[in-house]
């Protein structure tokens, strides 16, 4: 899962992927005939049209481009790189929300993950070059999310809930044309809420414990998204024994964790 890639900055961005855009809040339309999408579910195609920011590998918006360029390996493998957030909820017995990928997402099928991963998008309200601004980003980005996958709506997780963590710095393939490489925000909430799954996005929850989930882990049926795992196997035990006293010691880390 390393990082290792060309370096990607404002300078050179346009020459070496021309279908970014170096305005934040651009216009990407995939054409309805692009072949890459063929044979995907209409839904998750159209969303392949939502438009992320592209990053340095500090951190620092220097573009956007649509969720289908910025996932794609060609481009991953090039250096392309974009701004993500996981998001976990944890209910009041400290059971962290769990859910597993739709059978119809493009990236990451089926697979169990942290209660939201996403992007916050190349619009006014979620983008941001400073942290604390990119932090309020992606906390709007988070509920809207949460909305669309999973109905939970703001009410029952305000912005101010969400604790900023740390950003990891992450690559990882899906299969031969798709992936991810992203800075993602890891947020944590603690909110008993209602949930009913949006059934595109997703086709199961859970709530677990730690020792439900890492029975979890021992059971080969199931397969797990790389970064959860990437974040289960370096941080987040230890962030789930703090939960109620000690989180604020790992709060709102400035240094990029690469992974």
């Amino acid at each position: 899962m390393s990082t290792a890639t060309q370096t990607v900055t404002a300078e050179n961005v346009i020459r070496l992927f021309p279908d970014v855009n170096t305005e934040l809040a651009g216009s990407h339309r995939v054409p309805a005939d692009d072949r890459d999408l063929a044979g995907y579910d209409e839904e998750q195609i159209r969303l392949m049209d939502e438009v992320c920011i592209v990053l340095d590998e500090n951190d620092v918006p220097i573009g956007s481009a649509s969720k289908k360029v910025c996932h794609l390996m060609t481009n991953i493998n090039d250096g392309l790189l974009h701004r993500a957030f996981s998001v976990f909820l944890f209910d009041s017995n400290n059971r962290l929300l769990l859910q597993q990928r739709a059978s119809e997402k493009i990236t990451f099928p089926d697979m169990w993950t942290n209660t939201c991963c996403s992007h916050p998008l190349g619009i006014p309200g979620e983008t941001g070059s400073e942290l604390a601004e990119a932090v309020q980003g992606v906390r709007r980005a988070a509920q809207r999310k949460l909305d669309q996958e999973l109905n939970i709506k703001a009410v029952e997780v305000p912005l101010d809930k969400f604790r900023f963590l740390t950003r990891i710095h992450y690559k990882a393939p899906s299969d031969g044309k798709w992936g991810e490489h992203e800075i993602d925000y890891i947020l944590i909430i603690k909110a008993d809420v209602d949930h009913k799954a949006n059934p595109n996005e997703v086709q199961d929850t859970r709530y677990v414990s730690q020792d439900e989930l890492k029975a979890m882990f021992n059971d080969d049926k199931l397969k797990f998204t790389p970064w959860f795992q990437l974040i289960c196997n370096t941080m987040l035990f230890e962030w789930w024994e703090n939960l109620d006293e000690g989180l604020e010691k790992y709060t709102n880390e400035t240094q990029i964790r690469r992974m």
